[in-house]
């Protein structure tokens, strides 16, 4: 695997794209044809897709938030035991490979995913088999193709030199999928959701950009030449068209009337329509509107659930992909002949707190029914252990189903000698 991380790391230091092909053709080359794959007439390839701000806002959202989040191994067994030093801690949560933090790693391969629908980083191992290194690589370079029972990924570096990884050695994340091997592109299905943005953006762009203000039409008496016609119009729109020329004074000539044009309907509403593509966008990728910059609909009573929302049923099915994967190719399930024992979680917890009232809810029936200790709740506020704060209380007025209550436990006694005594 020395050769391949060698042609990885050549690979980083050219183009971030890679080079068109008729089979392979970039946003460059669909745009030099004049290609277009939606009705808008727009051509959508991840490249364009992250040129709407909908769609790169739900990309960052998502890919940073999965980057952030904790990634730790532990130890299975009777005790679950975090492994806070070692090689696959360092590898997961502090350094994937000389080159990228953990966060850019894991952004880069979330990003792959939620623009192609897959995402690829082949593993580098050791003599021993233990990996070492994990180096993300574009999807748009990865053939995926079958060899007996096994799948086989030809990497293309710069369109050109290819090499080819097997299955054990490549972590794969793909998305939704239909075969359960490769991921559908989200860009791909949402095509013409995103041609509606990006051609909505482009129409507004174009009409603040050529409106010109009073708006309407210039009529003379006689007839001009197309010659004459177009040195007026090139004039009137040299004065008075565009942005920076708006709310100047017209000055007609030679007898001009101007005609104001009201603006049509269709052209008012594009505005509703960028909003609508907004929500639309939001709804392919399962994201709160609120999250990605529409308020339009939160309320202070709704936005605190759609973020526990945005946690449960958005993240939380990406990071089942990458854990499962992770564990699968990097913590083999057999050890000389004995199951493994580690596995590698994110922790969502952070993000689950809720605000300051719910956590003291949480803590305090935690607490006062026995499952929390005081250590346990100032670790989960990121705050130093008591050295008695290991105590965990137990309720003294309840028992089991069935058994009397124990007098002791309120106080009172049976004892007839200190009775009389009394």
């Amino acid at each position: 695997m020395g050769g391949i991380r060698g042609l990885l790391f050549w690979a980083w230091t050219g183009s971030a794209e890679p080079r068109a092909t008729l089979a392979q053709p970039n946003t460059t080359l669909l745009e030099a044809l004049g290609a277009t794959s939606v009705a808008s007439g727009v051509s959508v390839t991840p490249d364009s897709a992250m040129r709407f701000s909908a769609v790169a806002a739900c990309v960052r959202l998502i890919s940073e938030s999965i980057a952030s989040l904790p990634l730790h191994v532990y130890e299975r067994g009777d005790q679950r035991r975090r492994v806070v030093a070692g090689p696959m801690t360092r590898l997961l949560h502090d350094e994937p490979n000389p080159l990228m933090s953990a966060f850019t790693f894991r952004e880069a391969l979330s990003a792959n995913v939620l623009l192609n629908g897959n995402g690829y980083a082949p593993i580098i191992r050791n003599g021993g088999g233990e990996a070492i290194e994990l180096l993300p690589v574009p999807s748009s370079q990865v053939t995926v193709r079958r060899a007996a029972s096994q799948l086989v990924y030809d990497v293309r570096i710069d369109g050109a030199q290819t090499f080819t990884v097997g299955q054990a050695d490549m972590l794969h994340v793909p998305g939704l999928s239909f075969d359960g091997l490769l991921g559908l592109s989200p860009i791909r299905y949402a095509a013409q959701s995103i041609g509606l943005g990006l051609a909505a953006e482009q129409y507004g762009a174009a009409f603040f950009g050529n409106g010109s203000t009073p708006s309407g039409y210039i009529s003379l008496p006689g007839r001009l030449s197309p010659e004459q016609a177009a040195k007026m119009r090139d004039a009137w729109f040299n004065v008075y068209g565009g942005v920076k020329n708006a709310q100047k004074t017209a000055v007609l000539f030679e007898g001009g009337k101007f005609e104001r044009i009201s603006i049509p309907p269709d052209e008012a509403q594009f505005i509703e329509t960028r909003k609508f593509q907004i929500s639309d966008i939001a709804r392919w990728y399962r994201v709160p509107p609120h999250m990605i910059g529409d308020l339009e609909r939160a309320t202070f009573s709704n936005i605190e659930h759609q973020q526990l929302e945005f946690v449960m049923h958005t993240l939380r099915p990406w990071l089942v992909r990458i854990e499962q994967e992770l564990n699968r190719k990097l913590f083999p399930s057999r050890v000389n002949g004995t199951p493994g024992n580690l596995v590698c979680e994110f922790n969502v917890d952070g993000l689950l707190r809720g605000d300051v009232k719910s956590r003291s809810d949480y803590y305090i029936r935690g607490r006062q029914w026995g499952w929390l200790s005081v250590n346990d709740i100032r670790r989960l506020e990121n705050m130093e252990p008591l050295d008695e704060g290991d105590v965990y209380l137990q309720p003294m007025n309840m028992v089991a189903a069935g058994d009397a209550p124990d007098p002791a436990a309120d106080g009172t006694s049976t004892d007839t000698t200190e009775q009389e005594a009394t």
